[in-house]
């Protein structure tokens, strides 16, 4: 098989899982990983189904390539606009699927970590800002720069400005130009900027460290992190008290704070 004709055939996603640590890597390397149709329904499912698996503690959310992800594939989308009506059916239904993907991630019971490298724009940074948490090398770039192209950036807006303050949001959708990972840590919309020697080691470290926790009490606090922000203040204590009970009430509460109390590493059942 000719070189050409294999990388028309590599999948668009690339799946690992070793050691409670899943790996999903966007492949689409010559398109600087933009989420295609494909990649959008690959990435989904793969989040879904490693959310049911027990098997994974946690997910790392890489790319090939020298871009960590451009966005929208615009090409594909382009060519929509040949439809009868304009494109307007497969654009509505594009952004509905892909607005599911991100959501898919949030609600993943997995926590999924972003290892940034090269650029993550438009789409490409909603996807950094949707993951729980986001490390990037030194020479990580971000942006929404749709403001550039007649096109806001609207749907990477709303997991930009639930990570970012407003005013920085504002700065990014507005102005539509790169910030370097520097300043996207000072923003909040990674955890660090690591240099890119460093990144994997740091990453791996962080991935080991959640995968050795109870799954079913990180399970119960990522779903709780994310429902109580929905809530105001008063209704948000209520709100985490159950929750807090629910998850005394489990058997790996039990275990860790009794391990805690006789100064031995807990075993955790996930239950």
């Amino acid at each position: 098989m000719s070189t050409a004709a294999a990388a028309i055939n590599d999948p668009v996603l690339i799946e690992h899982l070793d050691k409670g640590v899943a790996r999903l890597t966007l492949n689409r390397p010559k398109a600087r990983n933009s989420l295609s149709d494909e990649l959008i329904a690959t990435l989904h499912a793969a989040i879904d189904r490693l959310g049911k698996n027990p098997a994974a503690r946690v997910i790392i959310l890489d790319a090939a390539g020298s871009a960590f992800c451009a966005g929208h594939d615009l090409k594909e989308m382009t060519a929509h606009r040949q439809d009868a009506d304009g494109g307007k059916a497969y654009f509505e239904d594009l952004v509905s699927r892909c607005s599911d993907m991100m959501q898919a991630i949030v609600r993943c019971p997995k926590p999924v970590i972003a290892r940034v490298h090269g650029i993550a724009t438009a789409a490409g940074c909603q996807l950094v800002a949707s993951c729980d948490l986001a490390l990037a090398s030194s020479d990580a770039h971000f942006a929404t720069p749709g403001v550039n192209i007649g096109l806001f950036c609207s749907t990477p807006m709303v997991a930009l400005s639930r990570n970012v303050s407003r005013k920085q949001a504002m700065e990014m959708l507005l102005l539509g130009e790169m910030i370097d990972a520097k300043r996207a840590a000072e923003f909040g919309l990674i955890n660090q900027c690591v240099p890119g020697d460093f990144l994997d080691e740091e990453i791996n470290s962080w991935a080991k460290r959640i995968a050795g926790k109870s799954s079913h009490t990180v399970a119960i606090g990522k779903r709780a992190f994310y429902d109580q922000l929905e809530h105001g203040l008063s209704d948000a204590y209520e709100f985490a008290g159950r929750v807090m009970v629910e998850n005394m009430m489990a058997r790996d509460a039990n275990e860790g704070i009794s391990a805690f109390i006789d100064k031995r590493e807990p075993t955790w059942e996930d239950r």
